[in-house]
């Protein structure tokens, strides 16, 4: 995504933007829970990890665990690597601009679903969630439901929408967004992932 709906700024806005504005605590600093969406405090999130379990009797606490430990960490650590800067439109800003590496929302969206994919999930499924498609306004995210569930069912991880700080909540309360499935870009981010990783596997493999 390049501009969060409610953060649509052009360059020349940012630069008129006061900076008492900008320096407003971040959301996450207020507390756990705004409005229907929560903000995981650590990586073995309690609420997250029964949340994610609760979504079927089919699913393995354990599976659950691992996807919130590693939702959490992705957002850390692409947080330090890519020098994430609250406001999120003002890193999408950065980005497009050459100034930071990364830190768009289907960068952050791309990363958590290729480190969950590789958790080999058995009582898992993941899902690529858009919404506002194929406008400036476009967000990605990735769900997560029970095997076989409806993707309605589902709870989100978005790791974009307060600048690395996780946010999840379940799909159908999220008081920001609309979020529909799309397999196909599902499948197209894992393949060409699995390509990426083939290719490396395969040089290092001639190298010695």
């Amino acid at each position: 995504m390049f501009f969060h709906r409610s953060l649509v700024f052009g360059a020349s806005t940012f630069a008129m933007v006061p900076l008492l504005v900008l320096a407003v605590s971040p959301p996450w600093e207020g507390g756990r829970r705004h409005g229907e969406l929560f903000v995981a405090g650590s990586a073995d999130d309690a609420s997250l990890r029964r949340r994610i379990a609760a979504l079927s009797p089919t699913v393995s606490p354990d599976d659950a665990r691992r996807v919130a430990y590693a939702a959490y960490m992705t957002g850390l650590e692409l947080r330090r690597e890519w020098h994430v800067v609250w406001l999120p439109g003002v890193q999408n800003l950065l980005v497009n601009m050459g100034a930071r590496k990364g830190g768009l929302c289907f960068q952050w969206a791309t990363e958590l679903l290729v480190r969950l994919d590789a958790l080999k999930l058995q009582t898992l499924e993941l899902h690529w969630a858009e919404s506002f498609a194929n406008t400036n306004g476009e967000h990605n995210v990735i769900v997560v439901t029970a095997r076989g569930q409806a993707f309605e069912k589902g709870i989100l991880l978005d790791n974009w929408r307060y600048s690395g700080h996780l946010v999840w909540t379940q799909v159908a309360m999220d008081p920001e967004y609309h979020w529909t499935e799309n397999k196909s870009e599902l499948a197209r981010r894992l393949g060409r992932a699995r390509d990426v990783a083939s290719k490396q596997l395969r040089s290092t493999m001639k190298s010695n």
